[in-house]
């Protein structure tokens, strides 16, 4: 937010936003992304700005001055920003420009890099932001780019610790008999994928394959990003342990059309036919902002098409405005009466295989930052996760929580159950 003009300029981690803020070529209402890490460890990293038709932004002179404008699809020096924190006020910053001039906000609401950042921190200064995050980085792209050198070192430590045998045994001993796994189109190119990131990715797999192998468990690989991905299925292609591979995960409407998200399917499709005959194929439904899914039974008729695949679909009461405003009975209710309704009519006898990818064991009201300032019970939690165990369990494909291990405790399948939450 710039602090002088009172003008919104929020990140978070999908995305950055300026309200009110005009360019050169006009209104600037939305920001795609922030594309790097800040600064890991003392490792200093590039800044881009991406808008949402994926053109980094860069300046351009103009009778204003150096404004912002989209100049590039690929990212260099001329499109490389700078945070710059105020040593007494970390969330109180100045950025950067390629110019080496700082970014300022107008009367008018203009964004020009023309100052020289010269008038200390105080309110009037119109180079001075107030820096808002909805939430950290946490990409496996970020987090490499991020640590730089470190990045190996760092990355070895995360999968050789984080996800271990061990787990397995715990969600084979307590009735899980399937595990669910992203993976990124990198790992196609494991041990020496493309910068940032880094070899390891693909060994971590194997280790999942053997792991759910010895605990009698099958492994969906997840969030195929490209066809090319296929290329890391060849090895995995005959495991016993491989039970689906799921061509991609939410796909967002309407910027992903029906038609080119069947071509993509059709084509994922038969990638995977050629290795394996016997993987089952996931094709996730269309999700609108604010995780609202658009209706699965549009896939319906590719899905017949194609033998042996099942459609993805996610419940979650979490995001969506209309779950904020009830209680946790309501939100029980809802369960019981829309959510089964809607399986119902999606479960019939002639209908393609159901999946339900994605749920927890939150709803709208959380405080997930502070989970201790909640006002639900523990029972209020059984009883919710109880009806979503009771309605999901009629899915024809089955279902998978998100996720096992989370920050958040509620919406991490290990923390619920251990602590008495969950019960299969």
């Amino acid at each position: 937010m710039s602090v002088q003009q009172n003008i919104d300029f929020i990140f978070n981690n999908r995305s950055a936003q300026l309200n009110r803020v005009t360019t050169s070529n006009g209104p600037l209402t939305f920001i795609g992304e922030w594309v790097a890490e800040w600064k890991v460890s003392g490792v200093a990293k590039k800044d881009y700005q991406r808008l949402r038709n994926k053109k980094f932004m860069g300046l351009q002179s103009s009778k204003k001055g150096s404004c912002i404008v989209p100049v590039s699809k690929e990212s260099d020096r001329s499109e490389t920003f700078q945070i710059m924190k105020y040593n007494h006020r970390s969330t109180r910053i100045r950025i950067k420009a390629p110019n080496g001039f700082f970014l300022q906000v107008s009367k008018e609401g203009h964004v020009t890099a023309d100052s020289k950042g010269n008038g200390g921190w105080r309110d009037d200064d119109p180079s001075v932001f107030e820096m808002k995050i909805g939430r950290q980085f946490d990409g496996e792209f970020q987090v490499t780019n991020g640590y730089g050198k470190l990045a190996p070192k760092v990355m070895r430590e995360h999968w050789t610790t984080f996800i271990t045998e061990d787990d397995f045994k715990f969600m084979s001993s307590n009735g899980i008999n399937t595990v669910r796994i992203p993976v990124g189109r990198w790992i196609a190119f494991d041990p020496t994928p493309p910068a940032p990131y880094v070899g390891g990715s693909l060994k971590a797999l194997d280790n999942a394959f053997s792991w759910a192998r010895k605990y009698g468990m099958k492994v969906i690989i997840d969030r195929v990003l490209k066809l090319t991905v296929q290329l890391a299925l060849l090895e995995m292609a005959k495991h016993p342990s491989l039970y689906a591979v799921e061509l991609l995960n939410e796909p967002c409407a309407p910027y992903v059309t029906l038609e080119k998200l069947k071509k993509y399917y059709r084509a994922g499709y038969n990638a995977v036919r050629k290795h394996s005959s016997t993987a089952y194929v996931i094709m996730a439904s269309r999700m609108q902002y604010g995780m609202k899914p658009v209706d699965p039974t549009e896939l319906f008729p590719l899905a017949r098409e194609l033998k042996g695949s099942a459609i993805d679909v996610h419940y979650y009461q979490i995001f969506m405005p209309v779950f904020k405003k009830m209680n946790h009975q309501q939100n029980i209710d809802f369960v019981y009466t829309n959510t089964s309704v809607e399986l119902n009519r999606l479960i019939k006898p002639k209908n393609p295989q159901i999946f339900i990818g994605e749920w927890a064991t939150e709803w709208g009201t959380a405080n997930l930052a502070h989970p201790s300032l909640s006002k639900k019970t523990i029972e209020d939690y059984k009883n919710f996760g109880k009806a979503q165990l009771q309605v999901y369990g009629k899915a024809t494909f089955g279902w998978a929580y998100w996720t096992l291990k989370c920050p958040f405790s509620n919406l991490s399948f290990e923390w619920m159950i251990k602590n008495g939450y969950l019960q299969l």
